[in-house]
Order: C-alpha cells, then sequence, then structure tokens
C-alpha cells in the first residue's frame, strides 16, 4: 500500500466551495484528526466554514503551520487555475502543499518551480502504487467489513471509522483500511482505488486488504455507489476485490436524488442490499448485510429516532447513526456471531 507522511500541523484550504459534499476533505480531516488542523483558508465569506480559524497563508505560517491541504474534491478532481497563485504563495511562505485529487500537483509547473525555489514538497495523495495485480478472486484469510452506499459522500467513510473505533473499544482485532484520498490522509496508508487503471481496481483493493489472521476484521472504506451513473465502476471492483464478509449500506436522510446527478433518484436501501449480495456473492457466497448507516443530520432528534427505527423495522437490521448515536448495535451485531 501507499503511505504518506504530511507534516503537522495543517491549514485546509476550502477555496470557494458552497457545498459540504465537495469539502469532504477538509471536513473529514477536521473531525477525525482536529489535533493535526490548525485553521482553514477559505477564499470567499461564504465558502464552507468549519469551524476553524481563518487564516491566510503568510500568517498562518508565521503560526506554525507546515502543510497546506487542498481540502475539496469536486466533479473531476480538478485543481482550478485560480487557486495558483495561492498555491504558490503558501510554497513561498514556507509551507508544503498537499492534494488528493486527480490533477496531480506535480504536473502543475508554476508549482513545481515554486516548490523547488522554496525547497518545500507537493504531496499527491491520489497516486497508486506501482505494479498491481490484476485481481484474483481468490479468497483471503481473515475477515473483512465493508462500508457501501446509495450515493457518494453520505458516510462511508465516516462510518468505517467509527466501526474501527467501537470495533477496538470492544477487543477486537481489527484495522481501517483507506481506499479515498481523505481516508488515506487520516489514516496515513492506503490506495486510491478511483486512480486506478480499471484493470486492475479488484487487485488493489486485494492489496488494501491483505490475509490476516483468521480472527481479524479489516474495515474497508467505501467508495461511489454500485447504482452510481459515474462511478459504479469503481465500487463494483472494489466490492470484488474487497471480497466482504459482512457489509453495511449507508445512506443520507432526506437526500432523494444523486448528488451532482439530478435526473437519477437515489436507489432504496432495499435495491443497494440486493445488488450487493449479488456481485458479492461472486466472490464470498458467505457476504451479508449487518447493517444501516445513516446521516441524520438534516433531522431532529426525534426525527432521528424514528427514521432509525423505521428503517430498523423494514429491514430486520441495526440501523444507526455514526456521529449522533454511534454504531453500537452494530458492533452488537458482530458481537452475537
Amino acid at each position: 500500500m501507499a503511505t504518506i507522511a504530511l507534516e503537522a500541523p495543517y491549514l485546509l484550504f476550502l477555496g470557494s466551495e458552497k457545498s459540504s459534499t465537495y469539502a469532504k476533505t477538509a471536513a473529514g480531516l477536521a473531525h477525525w484528526r482536529p489535533e493535526l488542523c490548525m485553521g482553514q483558508l477559505r477564499l470567499a465569506t461564504e465558502a464552507v466554514d468549519l469551524g476553524l480559524p481563518d487564516y491566510d497563508v503568510v500568517t498562518a505560517a508565521a503560526n506554525g503551520a507546515k502543510t497546506l491541504v487542498i481540502g475539496t474534491a469536486v466533479i473531476g478532481g480538478a485543481i482550478s487555475d485560480a487557486w495558483i497563485d495561492v498555491l504558490v504563495e503558501a510554497l513561498h511562505a514556507g509551507l508544503d502543499v498537499a492534494a488528493g485529487v486527480h490533477t496531480r500537483l506535480s504536473s502543475i509547473d508554476r508549482l513545481v518551480e515554486a516548490a523547488s525555489q522554496s525547497g518545500r514538497k507537493l504531496v499527491d495523495v491520489r497516486v497508486p502504487p506501482p505494479h498491481i495485480p490484476v485481481g484474483t478472486g481468490v479468497k483471503r484469510s481473515g475477515k473483512r467489513l465493508l462500508t457501501v452506499g446509495t450515493d457518494c459522500a453520505l458516510g462511508k467513510k465516516y462510518t468505517a471509522l467509527a466501526l474501527e473505533r467501537a470495533m477496538k473499544g470492544r477487543g477486537f482485532s481489527v484495522d481501517f483500511r483507506a481506499t479515498g484520498q481523505t481516508g488515506i490522509m487520516i489514516a496515513g496508508s492506503g490506495i486510491p482505488i478511483d486512480a486506478v487503471v480499471a484493470d486492475f481496481v479488484s487487485g488493489a483493493a486485494e492489496m488494501v486488504s491483505p490475509a490476516n489472521d483468521e480472527d481479524h476484521w479489516d474495515v474497508i472504506e467505501g467508495q461511489g455507489s454500485v447504482f452510481h451513473p459515474g462511478y459504479s465502476a469503481v465500487s463494483v471492483g472494489l466490492l470484488v476485490g474487497s471480497q466482504p464478509d459482512a457489509f453495511v449500506v449507508c445512506t443520507e436522510a432526506g437526500r432523494t436524488h444523486i448528488e451532482g446527478w439530478p435526473s437519477f433518484e437515489l436507489p432504496s436501501i432495499g435495491a443497494v442490499i440486493e445488488r450487493t449480495l449479488a456481485i458479492g456473492r461472486q466472490v464470498n457466497p458467505a457476504i451479508r448485510c449487518i447493517g444501516i448507516s445513516a446521516n441524520t443530520s438534516r433531522l431532529s432528534e426525534l426525527e432521528r429516532t424514528e427514521y432509525l427505527a423505521q428503517l430498523s423495522a423494514d429491514y430486520g437490521l441495526p440501523a444507526v447513526d455514526p456521529i449522533a448515536l454511534g454504531v453500537g448495535p452494530i458492533v452488537d451485531f458482530l458481537d452475537e456471531d
């Protein structure tokens, strides 16, 4: 697996992004690694606010920041031309610049020149390791749990991290396995699955979660959705390569359509379970769904309680909000095995 080492503390760059959906890298770091995040840099007052102190690059560097992390991940994964001046300024101020988008920092001449002049580093996180093999489909020792979704950016990573934390608290032998840029920054290692050439996606998933002790659990961060009109190829490859013994379906209360694809309705949880089982059984006939994880941040406390209770009743599975209430009921379900 690829490993990264970002020098902390971080200044999280949000540009002018107004949608929390597309500021998920910065939000994930701020939530799961708050001790590493000293502030945020926004180019517009209406940009997403993570509740961190606002800095410019010079002031942040003077206060001890070491790395500016591009915290947005828009459709297509590009670096805006409007950001280049700020990124060059950051390098000259003494900050490294890190990004997990598809456009590589090292492909932008002005940034390469500024890094050379300043002696600072450009860190491209969304770069898979070399020599990834084609998937074998052969079941590996150890146990695996994969988070799957009705859509992108609704809690697969948060659910996986919450499960890892809760399972460790119960004495499980368990590791979080990162498959996306934010997860890799949080964990310090992983493979950016969506940057892998299609023929090797399932092989990369096998590399992310290698053979392990029989009682060891790998909790694998899911990507996209098997129903997604743009990203389902990544989701299917990750599912086949993961060969999960268990999966948790993640969704968001109130979301009705695929984010960014308004003509596509959100699939039902039941449809996701059915399709995940159909695909997953090709490589692991024992695959099963063990729970539902819902982002209920748009609901009141009473609405959340009723919504989760209804999901649990409808599907006969524990239903949780991993941030508001934790994932204890799902871990209880695993403990009963």
